[in-house]
């Protein structure tokens, strides 16, 4: 009985495979030319794990969810940050702990409109634990401290008032920080964060003796008042601030309510865990763990 002339061709491909593989394990190959192989054979692995989904008769899932992603860890961990209480960031007192923090503001600066009194938070961060932290106390006080560093340079400047701040704070285990905060800043591109690019430098520490011709940073042009900053030139004008402020209000999303948020959440995490062939492929190869 004859084979069946698809079974025929996988043989030769499989022989094709094997002789060219032996040419390039030999071959002295220049850079361009091992450039172009490479490419080759990325080209067809993609092609093959794609007549592979083609032929196979079950369909992959629309999605696999995947606790160890990083990506969930990072939903997870702003959305219970953000379960948190507000709190008055004036009335902070310390406490143990490394995480992740949301400063928010509901005072009447005209430049700040947009957001005040929302669920949007006009900076968010994390506070590292100290290297091989394992236990809450063992992160000390550094969210504590970070969220008081943000309080007292609040105090110092004009244009904004403590009391129109308030704060929300997670400690979390070590590790998980970097990932909370990376989600929350691609959520809400607070306007202070410095990958906003447009109000940032409240996290700035003073320049040092050598450093005093650095610009000043945008922050500390719309809120003048730290004595180390005053004698720094403006990298930009109040006017041109003013103006990228309200084009960032005017394009990107504002959460009025935690109801908002939560509807963003739950498609941020339909987007996470969309099922991935290739991952998957890739944590297949994996070795498993040594007996």
């Amino acid at each position: 009985m004859a084979r069946r002339p698809e079974l025929e061709k996988a043989d030769e491909t499989s022989a094709a495979l094997e002789q060219f593989a032996e040419m390039v394990r030999v071959a002295e190959m220049t850079a361009p030319s091992r450039k172009r192989v490479l490419a080759a054979i990325s080209d067809m692995k993609e092609a093959l794990l794609q007549l592979e989904r083609n032929i196979d008769p079950i369909r992959l899932p629309d999605a696999f969810f995947d606790p160890s992603e990083p990506r969930l860890i990072g939903h997870f961990v702003a959305l219970a940050l953000l379960s948190q209480e507000r709190l008055p960031l004036g009335a902070i007192t310390p406490f143990y702990g490394s995480g992740v923090y949301a400063i928010y503001y509901r005072g009447p600066a005209d430049i700040y409109a947009p957001i005040s009194g929302t669920e949007t938070p006009i900076y968010v961060g994390k506070a590292d634990p100290p290297t091989g932290a394992k236990t809450v106390v063992e992160q000390e006080t550094r969210l504590f401290s970070r969220l008081n560093e943000h309080r007292k340079n609040i105090e110092k400047v004009a244009g904004i008032d403590l009391k129109d701040f308030e704060c929300r704070a997670l400690a979390v285990q070590s590790g998980y920080q970097a990932a909370a905060e990376n989600h929350l800043i691609r959520l809400f591109w607070p306007i202070w964060n410095n990958e906003t690019k447009i109000l940032f430098g409240i996290g700035k520490h003073g320049d040092a003796a050598s450093t005093r011709a650095n610009n000043k940073s945008p922050w500390d042009t719309i809120h003048p008042g730290r004595a180390w900053a005053a004698g720094n030139p403006e990298a930009k004008s109040t006017e041109s601030i003013r103006s990228e402020v309200a084009e960032h209000f005017r394009t990107k999303p504002i959460f009025r309510t935690t109801e908002d948020i939560f509807n963003a959440f739950a498609e941020g995490i339909r987007q996470a865990d969309r099922f991935d062939p290739d991952r998957e492929k890739e944590m297949e190869e994996k070795p498993g763990d040594p007996e």
